[in-house]
């Protein structure tokens, strides 16, 4: 048996004929897709990543994971943490990948949750972080004012971000761990995390406010509002995920 422990990586769906418009064939067939970069990451520091489709059970997955990764994509869909429901459009989000998708939302609320409950390392990235506190209560803000601090840069990744996107960490917290006082990331978002959910802290800021880092207080859980598979350098967080999630696995029976 291998000794690396396996760690789930979520995704998209989307319908093939949104990649072959002109091909009929296709018709409503439908395609999951992954960022390959957090698996390359995952396999590099040590782990065995694992894609997962939404109809994998998330309590069923969960007692065979080591560790789940919520990745990045679209806003959540409000009507899962409150939001204003008027202005979402009336769209297939198979057809259209910026547009919500409700499926992806409820079967990554389920995923956190009994990853949670099982006490499984979850690793939550932009969308995920935000995915991760709705998942436990808490509320978005829907569309960040312009300020100081851009969050829809309009860099190509891979990037280490730019001098006006410093995180600061909250000194012994996991991230504070694992970058020090603070760190400059990449920033592709215009959302954030508003209230935070049950248990959740927050543990990392931007100078103009916006929620960077959230974490469970001793829990190997880690929400973080930047890409680290797209950062330029070695970013530690998904060696963190590793490791959390090898001392998980070498904790069972």
């Amino acid at each position: 048996m291998s000794a690396r422990p396996m760690i789930g990586i979520t995704g998209r769906r989307f319908r093939l004929d949104l990649i072959r418009r002109a091909d009929e064939r296709y018709g409503d067939r439908c395609l999951d897709s992954y960022m390959s970069d957090f698996a390359s990451r995952i396999a590099h520091a040590g782990g065995l990543p694992m894609y997962l489709s939404y109809d994998t059970d998330a309590t069923e997955i969960c007692q065979r994971l080591s560790g789940v990764v919520i990745t990045g994509g679209q806003d959540v869909h409000p009507a899962f943490w409150g939001g204003d429901q008027s202005v979402v459009r009336d769209i297939d989000p198979r057809t259209d990948p910026m547009v919500h998708d409700a499926a992806r939302d409820e079967y990554e609320i389920a995923l956190v949750r009994a990853a949670l409950e099982q006490g499984i390392p979850v690793l939550g990235v932009c969308r995920g972080m935000q995915v991760l506190n709705v998942a436990l209560g808490g509320t978005l803000v829907a569309d960040l004012p312009s300020g100081p601090v851009s969050h829809l840069s309009a860099e190509t990744a891979p990037t280490d971000g730019t001098a006006d996107h410093l995180v600061s960490f909250e000194e012994g917290s996991i991230a504070a761990g694992l970058f020090g006082e603070q760190a400059m990331t990449n920033s592709w978002h215009h959302q954030a995390v508003d209230r935070c959910g049950t248990g959740l802290v927050v543990t990392g800021r931007t100078s103009d406010g916006v929620i960077e880092a959230v974490e469970l207080p001793d829990a190997p859980v880690l929400g973080v509002q930047w890409h680290p598979e797209w950062m330029k350098s070695e970013d530690p967080t998904v060696t963190w995920m590793v490791q959390a999630a090898a001392k998980r696995r070498r904790s069972l029976p």
